[in-house]
Parts: structure tokens; sequence; C-alpha cells
């Protein structure tokens, strides 16, 4: 698994390295830019067993790069590290299905006003982590116990997405963006011995605040 994510993040970003060096061999600056990015996730997860459950509220992190292709055209791969799955309520506790990530998300930027993009794309995502919580409450509404289990040989590692969003880049490197990403493979296989019984699809909505140097 680390050595697909650092795959990833290799190809990913080699392709900016490799688009910079052929614009110096031309002499040409066609004003690439690198930046940081952090913000929240609003996420769950699709199917019929989790109709009624509520999302999780997580975050997410990572690094951004934006390739110019014209004036009003851009690709932009990122790197981040994600908090998703889901909670639910039930008659004496809580359930939490927590699935952290590293996304690769490769979107295409439309500018249709001055810092104002439209963005499309696919999203390559690789699972780090899989836990189940179980938090029982007494009478008075307090915790009373916490049950963890491991759930990474029900997930499966690899999830694919795609997406679309919208961004505004202020002058100075700051933007704010939003975006929303449903999985198109599940990342749960249900079984009738299992924690669900359908196939569960990722769904988050995000929204971000970045700089870009």
């Amino acid at each position: 698994m680390k050595k697909l994510i650092l795959c990833a993040a290799v190809a990913i970003f080699g392709l900016t390295s490799i688009h910079a060096q052929d614009n110096s061999m031309n002499n040409t600056n066609d004003g690439i830019d690198f930046g940081i990015k952090a913000g929240v996730n609003f996420a769950k997860l699709t199917g019929d067993d989790v109709e009624d459950a509520d999302g999780r509220t997580g975050i997410h992190f990572g690094i951004v790069a934006e390739i110019p292709v014209s004036d009003v055209f851009s690709i932009q791969p990122e790197v981040l590290y994600s908090q998703q799955g889901l909670q639910q309520d039930f008659e004496g506790g809580e359930s939490k299905l927590k699935l952290d990530y590293i996304n690769v998300p490769v979107f295409a930027k439309f500018y249709v006003a001055e810092g104002l993009a439209f963005e499309f794309g696919p999203q390559f995502g690789f699972n780090v982590s899989a836990k189940s919580e179980f938090q029982i409450e007494g009478a008075s509404g307090e915790e009373t116990a916490s049950i963890e289990s491991d759930l990474e040989d029900s997930v499966e590692a690899f999830d694919f997405g795609a997406g679309a969003g919208v961004s505004y880049k202020f002058d100075g490197g700051m933007f704010l963006q939003a975006r929303y990403v449903l999985g198109l493979t599940s990342v749960y296989q249900g079984s009738s011995e299992g924690l669900f019984q359908d196939d569960l699809n990722n769904s988050n909505l995000s929204v971000s605040l970045g700089y870009k140097f």
C-alpha cells in the first residue's frame, strides 16, 4: 500500500517537473503554481444499509499543483490525506465507520471569470485506515464504553471516484474551494455475515482553504 501511494504521488508531481523542464529548455514561463490546502469533509457512504446514517465530519489536508494549459484552462493534481466514513445512532449509543484515505484527485479547471473556475475530474483513493467504533452510553447519556475494531480486511484498498467543484483564487495566492466527489467503486463489499449486507460507496463534500506560492 505504501508503495502504491508513493508511486501515485511521484507520477502526479513528476508531470509538473517534466513540464517545468520543457518550459525551461524553451525559455518560457507558464506560471506553474504549487501550494497547500486544508479543510473540512462532510462525508458519508451510500447504500441501502446506511440510508438513515449521518455523515462523518472530518478533515483533509495536502499539497496541490496547478499546471496552466491555456489562459482559461489548467490541470490541478493534488495529494491529500482525507478522513471519511459515516456515523449512526442506535438505541443506547452510536457507531462510526472511520475510513481514512490518501486521495489523488486530478481535476481540469475551466476559468469563467477572473479567479473563478469550475473543476471536473477523477479521483484515485488509497485506503490507509479502516476502523469501526461503537460508543455505548449509560442511562444518563454519558459514554460508558468504546469498542474499536479493525476493518482493513473488509474495506477495499483502492477507491475510484469522480467529482466536480468550484474554486476562487484571490490576488496574493489564497484560494477557496468547494468540491463534491462520488465514489464509483464499492469500498465495502457487503455480505450476510459482515457489518453491512449491501455494498457501500464513498460520498464526500469538502470545503477547502489554500495558498499557492
